[in-house]
């Protein structure tokens, strides 16, 4: 480990430059791995010398912001950090061998594919730029996409996470719901938070989310929007309509990686809509940087039960039609 002093001649600029509660300061630990330790009049930088250098480069970029403007918001770190040959000069790897684990930097925390067809899964999304992942319940679609997302955010091989998911009830009205729209599609949203928050700390996420580092959003606040550098994950995707799907798709910036997962066997859809998720595949598979992957009921890692009951709802002729 090394250390670097940061010094102000100007001691007014250091609560600019820390941030709301530190705020600023913490964006930068998260996405650089370094200690920052704000003594007197004083930055101590603590790491990896090539961490050092980096946020030596970061912080020299933001003084002159302050300098300028005599403020300093979280989006100009963010874009800082990008600028700064923080994420620019990383060359994305192919892995030439299924990955055994994805590494989430979270202390020793690592998550290991429990099937081939996961292994298959991850292998995919390092290979490709847009992955569509089919699949019963339980089989690891989210979570996986999920900590991989994560994986990429940590390497610095995007600067941001979007979770999307499309609204769509099954069996119950939003308009019967109550509170105003976030509170109606908050349980929507909430598997992604849970995948999220199984892989990091509470603190983490609401560190990342404050920040903007990560984003949890539905499907319909992605219209007219356009993501550089970012990892999209879209689940429960059978729910989309084709226009839907279109939509959502388009809004891939330079740098950025989709993937997008659901179950077909579960369409909410009313049985006159086509489904965008199946027209998807169907459309853009060929497409070279596109990976599809079909997980099936041998990949399931939930309770056992789980495996038996989605094999049970598929023999339909079991059920005495």
């Amino acid at each position: 480990m090394s250390e670097a002093t940061l010094s102000f001649s100007d001691p007014d600029q250091i609560p600019i430059l820390l941030g709301t509660h530190d705020c600023h300061i913490r964006q930068i630990e998260d996405s650089l791995g370094v200690s920052i330790v704000h003594r007197n009049d004083e930055l101590r930088i603590i790491g990896d010398d090539s961490l050092i250098q980096k946020s030596l480069r970061i912080f020299a970029e933001l003084k002159a912001i302050i300098q300028s403007t005599g403020e300093l918001s979280a989006e100009q770190v963010q874009t800082a950090l990008y600028n700064g040959s923080f994420i620019s000069e990383q060359v994305k790897q192919v892995p030439t061998t299924t990955p055994s684990s994805i590494d989430l930097f979270e202390k020793t925390k690592k998550v290991h594919p429990r099937t081939p067809g996961q292994s298959g899964y991850i292998k995919a999304i390092g290979e490709h730029d847009l992955v569509f992942c089919t699949g019963p319940a339980g089989c690891g679609k989210t979570f996986l996409a999920v900590a991989m997302a994560i994986h990429a955010l940590r390497t610095e091989s995007v600067r941001k996470i979007v979770l999307v998911r499309p609204a769509v009830e099954a069996g119950e009205k939003l308009g019967f719901l109550p509170g105003d729209m976030l509170a109606k599609v908050n349980p929507f949203l909430r598997p992604l938070l849970d995948a999220l928050s199984s892989l990091l700390d509470f603190d983490q996420v609401n560190r990342y989310m404050e920040n903007d580092i990560v984003e949890v959003v539905p499907l319909a606040f992605m219209r007219g929007r356009t993501l550089d550098n970012t990892f999209i994950i879209m689940d429960e995707a059978q729910n989309t309509t084709v226009t839907q799907m279109k939509m959502f798709l388009t809004r891939m910036g330079m740098g950025s990686q989709i993937v997008v997962t659901g179950d077909i066997s579960q369409i909410d859809l009313p049985p006159d809509i086509s489904c965008g998720m199946t027209d998807a595949i169907t459309r853009l598979r060929n497409i070279k940087g596109v990976g599809v992957v079909q997980l099936k009921n041998e990949d399931i890692v939930r309770h056992r039960l789980v495996g038996e009951i989605v094999k049970a709802y598929q023999n339909e002729d079991t059920m005495g039609h």
